[in-house]
């Protein structure tokens, strides 16, 4: 997987993502992953994944899309040891 990422919103009900390495959790209101550029946290209603394929870094989630948020950006050339370090 590269460092290229979507993020494709159609009409406010349907939310496409490539470049995700984890899901760390979801419920029908917040669906928080892991991206190649950083922590996504997605909020909303009735929100369901309804496509997950991490060996090819794809998420699409249905419902009420109310916000999409990166709360932490990562660093591009950041090692995996250099982030459990901090």
């Amino acid at each position: 997987m590269n460092d290229t990422q979507n993020v494709i919103l159609k009409n406010r009900q349907a939310l496409s993502v490539t470049g995700v390495t984890d899901v760390c959790g979801f419920d029908e209101s917040c669906v928080s992953m892991v991206t190649t550029l950083g922590d996504l946290l997605i909020k909303g209603r009735s929100l369901r994944i309804s496509r997950l394929s991490l060996e090819i870094g794809e998420v699409d989630l249905e419902g009420e899309v109310g916000s999409v948020e990166y709360t932490k950006l990562r660093k591009k050339h950041e090692s995996f040891l250099a982030r459990i370090l901090k």
